[in-house]
């Protein structure tokens, strides 16, 4: 599958014979390559792999360095910590470890990186467990990241866990970015309390009609930081003393899709002014609100409201 112009596949095989910029070594923090997939890299690719590593060694669990690949196809090898000497691995450890090598990745600028399955041999960890950590930190890396990397590869070499993390990233993946991005949707909305009433915008795009300043929240955005900043955009308000009202769900409320919107309840500074994602602002007196239209389920929201005032 492709997100955001990368490549995200899962094969079967042996991670030492892909052809890739870089592959994963599953490694302890003292960076000694023992057994399971380290003792197979250093065993194709030299024991040089291993005298890098060394060298950069101890790092912390979780974090991740590179050394050159030796006589395997790979450019370089990403050495990320899983574990320390204990053997031990979590969740926590596993998701560092595929975040810093992804970090990593983009920092030395290459296109393809190949990972095994983290945490599952030595440390012990479930298989789908581990895909879906993985699969998570992908997806957080291609949506938050300006990254180089066009091809991300999950490489395992039995049957058994080839089908787990088939499903467990492919599966996941398609699930996130299809389904649930198809909604519902989050959403913001604030009934702003001035002296002289409260702050209504008069929407430009459909559904049209009078409607309380708000909008979609972004990604990584908290809802209070999304509802400040669509006052902000449309009606040039800086709100303080933010409250919550409540959430409304009703897959009817919204005649665009199914949206999900919490209410805030604020007081605000500045000058009241119709932004550019406003046709025009006015402020109302808790008695007007029956007279107008308004969009959305808003006139419903300002009738809670006054009844908790």
């Amino acid at each position: 599958m492709i997100i955001k112009n990368t490549e995200i596949k899962v094969v079967l095989g042996d991670i030492t014979e892909i052809r890739a910029d870089a592959i994963v070594n599953a490694a302890n923090n003292k960076l000694l390559m023992g057994g399971g997939v380290a003792g197979v890299i250093k065993k194709k690719g030299g024991r040089v792999i291993e005298e890098e590593a060394l060298k950069k060694a101890p790092i912390g669990i979780g974090e991740a360095v590179e050394t050159s690949a030796g006589e395997l196809a790979a450019k370089y090898v990403i050495h990320a910590a899983t574990m320390g000497m204990d053997f031990k691995t979590d969740e926590v450890k596993i998701r560092d470890a595929a975040r810093s090598s992804l970090v990593l990745a983009s920092k030395l600028k290459i296109n393809s990186i190949v990972f095994p399955a983290l945490g599952c041999g030595t440390g012990g960890f479930p298989l789908l467990a581990s895909a879906k950590i993985m699969a998570q930190e992908v997806l957080k890396h291609l949506r938050e990241e300006n990254t180089s990397l066009k091809e991300i590869t999950f490489c395992l070499y039995e049957q058994e866990a080839f089908t787990v993390f088939n499903k467990g990233v492919l599966g996941y993946l398609e699930y996130v970015t299809t389904k649930l991005s198809g909604g519902p949707y989050v959403t913001v909305d604030a009934i702003i309390e001035l002296p002289e009433g409260i702050v209504i915008i008069q929407r430009s795009n459909p559904p049209f009609g009078w409607a309380l300043p708000g909008g979609f929240v972004d990604y990584g955005e908290s809802l209070e930081d999304a509802v400040k900043r669509e006052a902000k955009e449309e009606t040039n308000l800086d709100l303080t003393e933010i409250k919550q009202l409540h959430t409304y769900s009703n897959p009817q409320r919204d005649p665009r899709f199914h949206t999900i919107g919490t209410v805030f309840i604020a007081k605000a500074k500045g000058r009241p002014k119709a932004g550019d994602d406003a046709a025009g602002l006015k402020i109302i007196k808790p008695a007007e609100i029956k007279k107008l239209d308004f969009a959305f389920d808003h006139k419903n929201i300002l009738q809670d409201y006054l009844k908790i005032k």
